[in-house]
């Protein structure tokens, strides 16, 4: 059976009826065990390497760092340049994580570009092939930045319905 035989994943009609205590203990678990796929394509890889060590440690943060492989991973982070025929492997990466899928884009070279913003082969962010949830700006950030876009992501899972999450995607029925 190919992959794009398989159903689309719904939104159950009873989960409208969730209590919010349970919505709170479901979110507080996805919060706090981000699992994270690495898509590091330049110098940004290597401060995402350095908030992974032991002085900054995002473990204390609940991001689990060097997932197995998308399959495996609720969040991705593309760190550096990514090239028009990088393109198709970035997508397609994110397309097979599970649902929830959460994505930062780490630097200025896959927020917009960054300094080879103009060149032939160069795709102008992230942004253009994937859904990007937060944004991490500098040329490379520091750790702390990373860290500081991780909290901001943990906020907006820690507020987040399935049902909003998932309202007006094509195949997903709330």
């Amino acid at each position: 059976m190919a992959v794009s035989d398989l159903p689309m994943p719904t939104v159950g009609p009873v989960s409208r009826l969730a209590p919010k205590p349970m919505r709170f203990i479901l979110n507080w678990g996805r919060r706090y065990s981000l699992w994270v796929f690495n898509f590091g394509l330049a110098c940004c890889a290597i401060e995402f390497i350095a908030t992974s060590m032991s002085r900054h440690d995002f473990i204390r943060f609940g991001v689990i760092p060097f997932a197995n492989g998308p399959r495996q991973a609720d969040l991705m982070i593309v760190s550096g340049t990514v090239t028009d025929k990088m393109a198709p492997a970035v997508k397609r990466l994110y397309e097979q994580m599970p649902d929830p899928k959460y994505v930062i884009s780490f630097g200025a070279c896959s927020n917009s570009g960054g300094p080879y913003w103009d060149s032939y082969c160069v795709t102008k962010g992230v942004d253009q092939i994937i859904p990007v949830d937060v944004y991490v700006p500098g040329c490379p950030p520091r750790p702390e930045a990373l860290l500081y876009g991780i909290t901001k992501l943990q906020e907006r899972i820690a507020a987040e319905s399935l049902e909003d999450r998932y309202a007006g995607e094509p195949g997903v029925r709330p």
